[in-house]
């Protein structure tokens, strides 16, 4: 166990992510990073199945990156949390919830490939928690890479404003360093030392030529940030490389701007700078603005400065379980924790012991016996803490905002193979379910299969593996099946009447209500058009209950039901016998009468597809893609690539990417994200 340690100055602290599309080269950049802080002594590889950040089985045997991975290292005086996500849009969960803890990130964008979907997916759910960036254009190495065409798609496809920092020196296989334009200096990598030694060199001629002319573009946009600089630049007066610094740090953090850095992280090109510009450019947690906190008690909002000495605020955003026992990744906005604290989970108000604390470096602890605000850390010792909940104290509890749940598209019956298997299933799945948010499990009582459902086929198919792998258990599973939800098309109206002894005590509820379609995406909303005051909150609160409950069931398929309201018109009442569970149950019934009368309709998930494919077979992809029930949004040329983008219900997706294989002699590439579920007229 180590000593308590120093807590890292705020101003000196970093909490980024790496986030992009999926082999976009994360995770060889993490890598990189972590060889040239010293953490690591030999660089492992996402090709060859031993990067540091890919430790799962199953990662390093698909070379993908399926669950974030937190590590920590020395920079130049900064100490960096960094959180290496995942690129594949089935584990988008894990990039949403590390967002909402982190105070910066690097977006990572393929030189040749330019901003992909789930680039835009993450980028956006950035953009969701006001998180400031950097852009690394990576594979600068790569045939085909274009280093102006991703800057414009920075622009076009992400509505940023890039601010190149750096540019290639030469592409594709002409690349040979990097060129700054602050400094107006080459940046030449040692071969011999695997990129470790880096020289700033002079500009020759034609280089100076070229970058002179982006600097002139670079100084354009950071006067318009900056009075000072403005005058600056008009009156010839040349600028300091530290007084572009400070500019390009204010407009980072005011996201008005979007530094642009470059590289190649295979050929251990460009990291260097990236870290430093990591330091100068990106938030300390006192950068963030104070964040709000609800106090469960009396409603108040609390404002919360990055305090150590502050009310202790910390956010769980993630779970997993290590031999049976929780491990709570948690992020302190305000006060601290020690080794042993009592801690109270706002949540679910209840009292949790941290029974150790840890700083992580991938699937490795390292213990420690004090934490405070602004870092990031796990926890052992929870019994029932889950993912979004907030730990506090007891004498000065706080509530933060939740983390934003998500919808799984498909899903998969299982069935044990044996009676003794059965317990064991129920078991792991609850782990599962507790690790990852997205996983549900319901239970078919007519079949009494267990069904579960995902973000995709890869996600499902992960978690079969790691459940045989882990557990030792391999229940037989049925054909994937799509999820789907319900709405209504029409108004409709419904009223029920329940009447009941129970316990030799009789329970009356009478309720009348309406529902009406909403637009899509509108969700749900319960409203009552009677004035309920005079009316206990008892009863009030079992219609509202009745209804939620109904609205998890419709009257179709037994899908959940959205986008529409619900109008509570009437309630009846019987002097002596009117109930809350009286009401609930009538409103219940109420319920699935009017949504029976209003239409019903079935909605799907449709996703957004793009399919990169060679221009000789463009007519085969997209008569392929219409026999899925797919539609063509758009056309244009990426890096000698035709890319088609369009709609498809995910229905139609299972084995789509098997025949897109067989239709382009194995040329052809696609991914897709979830849209919104629909109907696909």
């Amino acid at each position: 166990m180590s000593k308590t340690e120093p807590s890292p100055l705020l101003k000196t602290l970093r909490n980024i992510g790496i986030i992009a599309h999926i082999d976009a080269g994360k995770t060889t950049i993490t890598e990189r990073i972590l060889f040239f802080s010293g953490i690591i002594h030999r660089m492992g590889e996402v090709h060859e199945g031993n990067a540091t950040m890919d430790y799962l089985p199953e990662e390093q045997e698909r070379g993908i990156t399926i669950t974030s991975a937190c590590t920590t290292i020395p920079w130049s005086g900064h100490t960096l949390n960094i959180i290496d996500t995942p690129g594949h849009v089935d584990f988008t969960i894990e990039v949403e919830r590390s967002l909402r803890v982190l105070d910066g990130a690097v977006g990572v964008f393929c030189a040749v490939g330019g901003v992909e979907p789930q680039s835009e997916t993450v980028w956006r759910q950035s953009e969701k928690f006001a998180v400031p960036k950097l852009a690394f254009i990576n594979k600068m190495d790569r045939l085909g890479a274009d280093f102006e065409t991703v800057l414009r798609d920075l622009r076009t496809k992400l509505g940023i404003t890039p601010l190149p920092l750096q540019i290639p020196n030469g592409q594709g296989q002409d690349f040979k360093g990097v060129i700054d334009l602050l400094e107006m200096r080459h940046l030449v990598f040692d071969v011999s030392t695997q990129g470790a030694q880096w020289q700033s060199l002079e500009l020759d001629e034609a280089e100076r030529e070229t970058a002179r002319t982006w600097r002139e573009r670079t100084l354009e946009l950071l006067a318009e940030q900056d009075d000072g600089l403005l005058e600056q630049y008009l009156s010839g007066t040349p600028v300091a490389a530290s007084e572009l610094r400070d500019v390009i740090r204010q407009a980072t953090l005011s996201q008005k701007l979007v530094p642009v850095l470059t590289g190649s992280a295979l050929k251990n090109i460009g990291i260097q700078p990236l870290l430093n510009a990591v330091c100068n450019y990106l938030p300390s947690p006192e950068d963030k603005p104070p964040l709000q906190a609800l106090n469960p008690h009396d409603g108040k909002k609390n404002s919360l400065p990055m305090d150590p000495k502050g009310p202790l605020a910390a956010l769980v955003f993630k779970i997993t379980v290590e031999s049976g026992r929780r491990l709570a990744y948690a992020r302190i906005y305000s006060g601290s924790i020690s080794e042993g604290d009592m801690l109270f989970n706002a949540s679910q108000e209840l009292d949790e012991r941290a029974a150790h604390i840890y700083r992580m470096h991938a699937d490795h602890k390292q213990r420690l016996e004090h934490a405070t605000a602004g870092q990031i850390i796990t926890i052992s010792g929870f019994k029932a803490t889950k993912t979004g909940d907030t730990l506090a104290r007891r004498e000065h509890p706080l509530l933060l905002e939740q983390i934003a749940a998500y919808q799984p598209v498909i899903s998969l019956a299982l069935e044990p193979k044996s009676q003794a298997d059965a317990k064991k299933l129920a078991e792991v799945l609850d782990f599962f379910q507790l690790q990852d948010p997205t996983l549900k499990v319901t239970h078919d009582p007519e079949t009494d299969q267990r069904i579960l459902s995902g973000m995709g086929e890869l996600h499902l198919e992960v978690v079969l593996e790691r459940m045989q792998r882990e557990y030792g258990i391999a229940p037989r599973t049925g054909n994937p099946q799509v999820v789907y939800e319900e709405t209504v098309t029409r108004p409709g109206r419904g009223e029920a009447v329940f009447r009941r002894e129970l316990a030799k005590v009789m329970h009356f509820g009478e309720v009348r209500l309406g529902v009406v379609p909403l637009k899509r995406g509108q969700g749900r909303d319960i409203r009552w058009v009677i004035d309920v005051q005079g009316r206990p909150e008892a009863w009030v609160q079992a219609v509202n209950q009745g209804i939620e409950d109904g609205l998890q069931s419709g009257v179709l398929k037994g899908y959940p039901v959205q986008d529409l309201r619900v109008e509570i018109l009437r309630l009846g009442r019987k002097e002596g016998e009117s109930s809350p569970v009286g009401y609930q149950m009538a409103a219940a019934q109420a319920l699935k009468n009017a949504l029976a009368e209003a239409a019903p309709q079935l909605l799907e998930p449709i996703m957004d597809i793009e399919i990169s494919v060679p221009e000789e077979n463009v007519g085969e992809v997209i008569g392929l893609f219409h026999t899925r029930g797919g539609r063509v949004g758009n056309m244009f040329d990426r890096a000698g690539a035709k890319i088609i983008t369009g709609v498809a219900p995910m229905r139609q997706l299972f084995g789509f990417s098997t025949s897109l294989r067989s239709a382009s002699q194995g040329r052809a590439a696609f991914s897709m994200r979830f849209a919104r579920f629909d109907v696909l007229v």
